[in-house]
């Protein structure tokens, strides 16, 4: 008989105890891989959100403080950037194009972004894919609302539907802007990026949605809502200023809504050896404190803070498989004394040391194969499972791909540990002799 068929007896004689093991350490197997996946994803959905922008520009913070809020749309700028500091460095002539960006409200929990059709035109991600629509149009009219893949799917909005802007990012907001309204004329495409939870509309609309609203439903001429919008006003003045607004609605008016400030805005140049002048142009300059920041290196410093979790998820992975293989040992070793008259019968009919190696070794490896094998379908099969949660609640696109080389290292890496591990039982099987394998022990 060949030692593959002995093995495979071998193993379907002690079934029990081998599915344990192989369950145990399968769990481990599909832990490790899960992390690496989830790192692997995680890092390249943070390379792949924003790609072609030279210069972030905001108000004065920290690189990772602007990129979050900005790009990630996590977390609130505690400054906003008035629009005439806007118009100035937006008319650099190193300048090609700029997106302007303004933040604060939110619909159902998902971030309003308010910005310009620049932002449909310029803005890329992963390795400079543009934006598409995937239904409708970009807005046009300031009540016009494109959404974003996610949002249209999960809430299952349709183009020509209305949805109500509430104040704040929070996900409950008790004071909405349930007056004015936005139609939504456009959706995008999917990116797995922020962009797809997000609501997006025009700078103008986030003025006429807070012209005329006050902080409490009542009358306050001294309300400011932190968009640069201007503030309430009550009586007769109000209902001009309304009447005002409408008619620049209605085109009766050549000037069109503008805001008094913004959030922060992206920035392209002609060329990009330029961005770096820019930059220290910007941070010193004197009429307001602002900050530009490269979103290369900013990536970087968040996928540092970022990274400590991750590696600390990889160790506890480790730890866990470590503990699998040496319950696997466990196992051997504890079959060994049973299995003593087993062996000692096996070489009192020719076989060899080096048989009986082979034998227990096989075991050993062919447990870890078979749970690195069920570890492998059990990642799949989670991550089908999650995917459309992790998408949710941390945006993460999780993709179904082959195993990467660095998943298919970590594999490798357990067989061998476990081809040692099953080398511990072999060589102490190797030194029980004949005589003591075949004694009746009482």
């Amino acid at each position: 008989m060949s030692p593959l068929n002995l093995t495979l007896k071998s193993l379907r004689n002690r079934k029990f105890t081998v599915s344990l093991t192989v369950t145990s350490l399968a769990l481990g197997v599909a832990l490790l891989l899960g992390v690496e996946r989830m790192r692997q994803e995680a890092k390249t959905g943070f390379t792949n959100t924003i790609s072609g922008t030279d210069l972030i520009v905001g108000a004065r913070t920290g690189q990772v403080s602007l990129l979050l809020s900005s790009v990630f749309r996590i977390g609130s700028p505690s400054q906003n950037i008035s629009w005439e500091t806007y118009q100035k460095i937006a008319d650099n002539p190193k300048i090609a194009w700029t997106i302007p960006i303004s933040l604060g409200d939110s619909h159902r929990g998902y971030r309003v972004v308010g910005t310009s059709v620049d932002y449909f035109e310029h803005y890329r991600y992963a390795d400079k894919r543009r934006l598409e629509i995937a239904a409708g149009d970009e807005f046009s009219d300031p009540s016009d609302a494109v959404l974003g893949a996610d949002v249209a799917h999960r809430l299952g909005y349709r183009l020509g539907d209305e949805i109500v802007v509430a104040h704040g990012a929070g996900e409950v907001s008790f004071v909405e802007h349930a007056d004015r309204p936005f139609r939504v004329c456009g959706i995008l495409k999917a990116t797995g990026t922020p962009v797809d939870r997000a609501v997006h509309v025009s700078l103008a609309g986030i003025e006429w949605m807070h012209e005329g609203w006050d902080c409490d439903g009542h009358d306050h001429s001294n309300c400011d809502h932190g968009h640069g919008g201007h503030a309430s006003e009550s009586g007769a003045g109000g209902m001009a200023r309304l009447a005002e607004i409408e008619a620049l609605l209605a085109g009766e008016d050549e000037d069109p809504l503008q805001p008094g400030q913004i959030t922060a805005f992206l920035v392209g140049m002609h060329s990009r050896a330029d961005a770096v002048f820019l930059q220290r142009a910007i941070n010193t300059y004197d009429g307001e404190a602002l900050s530009a920041v490269m979103p290369g290196p900013a990536l970087q410093e968040l996928w540092q803070v970022v990274g400590v979790v991750e590696k600390t998820l990889l160790v506890i992975s480790v730890f866990v498989v470590a503990v699998s293989l040496a319950g696997m040992l466990s196992a051997l070793m504890t079959s060994l004394n049973e299995r003593r008259r087993e062996m000692a019968i096996l070489r009192s009919v020719g076989a060899r040391p080096a048989h009986i190696v082979t034998l227990v070794v096989g075991e050993a490896v062919a447990i870890t194969i078979l749970a690195c094998a069920v570890g492998t379908a059990v990642l799949y099969a989670l991550i089908v499972l999650a995917r459309p949660i992790v998408l949710e609640k941390a945006g993460l696109q999780l993709g179904i791909s082959v195993l990467s080389g660095r998943e298919l290292l970590l594999i490798a890496a357990v067989l061998t540990i476990g081809l040692f591990v099953g080398l511990v039982p072999a060589l102490r099987c190797y030194r029980n002799s004949l005589t003591d394998g075949l004694t009746v022990r009482t």
